[in-house]
């Protein structure tokens, strides 16, 4: 049986070799400009599907707006304002009986349908992820999906992570679009990173190459792509190595002024017919992968909320 883990050698933290050079500010925020411009139809990750229940509802918090979903009879995402129309009670605490949201306070029961000056959100549920659409926020022309990257089939393992910053989108995209700081921020998890292309206005990826720790000297080496399909998303493609298809998505979604939420979805995918066998262990591999994501992301939002502290300071380096 092959094994996809490998020994590897890499020089101390202390001694590897810098990158401040290639990780050209210009360049990052020229990534970033390019990313901005991309449309997003209005459409914001809230959260993981698996999130959304049958038996109650969720709420969540968009650049300030609050959101209710919940689940139809049939199982379709349903989304509205998070004020009941009646008297303003938070609907994300009330119940939900036979695919309708009822209101704990006077029993008023919503079906998805307008109720007076309440109206629903479109809502797009990818299978991992649960998107809500909102037009007055967003202020783009709306899509009638969300600008979805390529993904692995099904039959991938799916874990997503949710950490909140003090930062904007951007600084979480900003984040992602500087791959130079891997090796050297997070050695627990990478060795040997080497950014082998750097994007650019007519190749917009970049694609990087980088061992993922494992365990003491062993690793599993890959190459990967990062791209930005919409605003506020960064995308890790594995494109070769070990997990070829797997996928690493980052969202940041607004929450409110100065604070972000960082949702991830990790989707893990292999050819090998081992990966078959592994699939009845998914639940309990989802708690490692999430538990690894959100490792990398307490890092990476320190990393973040520097970006905006300064930027907003007018202190911004570079």
């Amino acid at each position: 049986m092959h094994v996809p883990l490998r020994r590897f050698r890499s020089r101390p933290w202390h001694e590897q070799q810098p990158t401040w050079r290639d990780a050209k500010p210009a360049l990052i925020e020229a990534a970033l400009k390019r990313a901005r411009a991309r449309p997003s139809g209005n459409w914001f990750v809230v959260g993981a599907c698996r999130e959304v229940r049958p038996d109650r509802p969720a709420g969540r918090t968009v650049a300030g707006r609050e959101v209710v979903l919940w689940r139809g009879a049939d199982g379709s995402l349903r989304a509205g304002p998070g004020a009941c129309p009646h008297l303003g009670a938070p609907l994300c605490d009330g119940a939900v009986h036979r695919g309708r949201l009822v209101c704990r306070w006077h029993g008023l029961a919503l079906d998805g349908d307008r109720f007076g000056g309440w109206s629903p959100y479109p809502t797009h549920d990818d299978g991992v992820l649960v998107w809500v659409r909102l037009d007055d926020v967003g202020g783009e022309e709306p899509l009638p999906a969300p600008v979805l990257p390529v993904r692995p089939p099904r039959t991938s393992i799916a874990a997503v992570t949710t950490l909140f910053g003090r930062c904007e989108p951007d600084d979480v995209v900003a984040n992602r679009l500087d791959p130079w700081h891997g090796a050297w921020f997070h050695p627990y998890s990478f060795a040997n990173l080497r950014v082998l292309e750097a994007a650019t206005e007519e190749r917009d990826r970049f694609r990087v190459e980088v061992t993922f720790k494992v365990a003491g000297r062993f690793g599993v080496p890959v190459l990967a792509e990062f791209t930005c399909p919409e605003p506020r998303t960064v995308v890790m493609h594995i494109v070769s190595g070990e997990g070829e298809g797997s996928v690493v998505e980052t969202h940041a979604t607004p929450v409110g002024p100065a604070r972000t939420a960082v949702i991830e979805a990790s989707i893990a995918h292999s050819t090998r017919p081992g990966f078959a066998l592994a699939r009845p262990a998914a639940p309990v591999l989802r708690p490692l992968m999430r538990w690894a994501a959100a490792r990398l992301w307490r890092d990476d939002l320190a990393y973040a909320e520097r970006r905006y502290a300064l930027r907003t300071s007018g202190r911004s380096p570079g």
